[in-house]
Order: structure tokens, then C-alpha cells, then sequence
């Protein structure tokens, strides 16, 4: 798959849509979860400016590349607390596993984003019912 998005991602063109472009953007930090994704590169893969890749975002998504990046990852963070067939996980592990290392910003900004602790979820508080 890394292959393939390199190539489409060689082949962009100013002129195709942000909407494109973010979605580009976004199948590419997808396909890479626990890596830590600087900006340049994103911009390297989709063929843009750092300045055209913040307005694309901004337009399709309402918020910076680097906001929808942690943000993809936070959610990949509670899909993963929230899957029981994982025995003995912990929310250390789940949080490097997904490239975070700096455990208390991990925390805050993971509970400013679901209104509840990762150890919380863990134990099944954010499970629905």
C-alpha cells in the first residue's frame, strides 16, 4: 500500500481538489500509525507546500494537518483501549504503540478530546451500553 500512495502521491498535480489532497494526506498517516509524521513529509508525499497542505486542511477539515494527525491517532488510541479480545493491555502500551511517549500530555490531550481518562476507557467507562 506504501508503494502505491507514493506513486499517486508523485503523480499530484496543483490542480486537483483539497478535498484530494487531505484525503491523500490522510489514507498516507494512516498507513504509517506509530510513526511520528513531521509536516515536510507530509507535504513531500502530497506534493505541496507546507502553506497549501495547512489551507487544503483548513477548507476540507476545519484544522491543521498536525491537529488532524494527533487527533487520528488519539481515536486509534480508544479503539484499541476499547477492544476486549486483548488481553493484558495497558494504556502505556497502547499509547507507544501509536507513537506516544510523553505519557502526561498523552493523557490530558486524550481527555480534553473524549471527556474521560485512557485508564478510564480501559476499564470499560467509555463503553456504550
Amino acid at each position: 500500500m506504501d508503494a502505491a500512495l507514493e506513486r499517486r502521491a508523485s503523480k499530484t498535480h496543483r490542480g486537483i481538489s483539497r478535498r484530494d489532497v487531505v484525503e491523500l494526506a490522510e489514507a498516507w498517516y494512516r498507513a504509517h500509525p506509530g510513526e511520528s509524521i513531521s509536516i515536510p513529509r507530509l507535504c513531500r508525499v502530497v506534493g505541496l507546500s507546507e502553506r497549501g497542505l495547512r489551507n487544503a486542511f483548513y477548507d476540507v477539515r476545519g484544522m491543521s494537518p498536525k491537529q488532524c494527525m494527533l487527533r487520528e491517532r488519539l481515536q486509534g488510541v480508544r479503539r484499541a483501549l476499547r477492544d476486549r479480545t486483548v488481553k493484558d493491555m495497558t494504556v502505556t502500551s497502547v499509547a507507544t504503540d501509536y507513537g506516544f511517549y510523553e505519557l502526561g500530555r498523552f493523557a490530558g490531550a486524550y481527555k480534553q478530546l473524549f471527556g474521560e481518562a485512557p485508564s478510564a476507557t480501559l476499564r470499560g467507562a467509555g463503553n456504550p451500553h
